[in-house]
This record gives structure tokens, C-alpha cells and sequence, in this order.
């Protein structure tokens, strides 16, 4: 897997996992909101800490920086 999600990407993508959690925490976990938002929360997480994203590749996107 080469990656394709940049530095700014995968801060956005931390940020966006930590609202998720805590919504999931707001909404309280007997809702299947809840789950979806976890299931959020950990894909954009596991995307982050990676730093390949499966759809990027789909979409032919890539902004991770690479050198000349």
C-alpha cells in the first residue's frame, strides 16, 4: 500500500474521529447512531494512523506529498 492521504488529510481525519467518538458518547450507545459513528470514528482513525485510504484509490485521489 503506497499512501495517499497527506499531512493536513490525516489531521482532519484524526479530528473528525475524536467528534464521532464523542457524538457516539452524547447519543449514548443503545442507538444504532451510536455504532455508526463509532464505526466512523474507527475507520477514519485506522485511515489516519495508515495513511492510505481504499477509496482514494478508487477515485484515483492522492494528497500526499511525494518527492521528485
Amino acid at each position: 500500500m503506497k499512501p495517499n492521504a497527506g499531512s493536513a488529510d490525516r489531521i482532519v481525519r484524526v479530528v473528525i474521529a475524536i467528534v464521532a467518538v464523542v457524538l457516539a458518547f452524547v447519543v449514548g450507545f443503545g442507538s444504532a447512531w451510536a455504532w455508526v459513528l463509532l464505526a466512523v470514528g474507527a475507520i477514519m482513525l485506522v485511515t489516519a494512523a495508515v495513511g492510505f485510504c481504499p477509496l482514494y484509490t478508487v477515485f484515483r485521489i492522492n494528497t500526499c506529498k511525494t518527492r521528485s
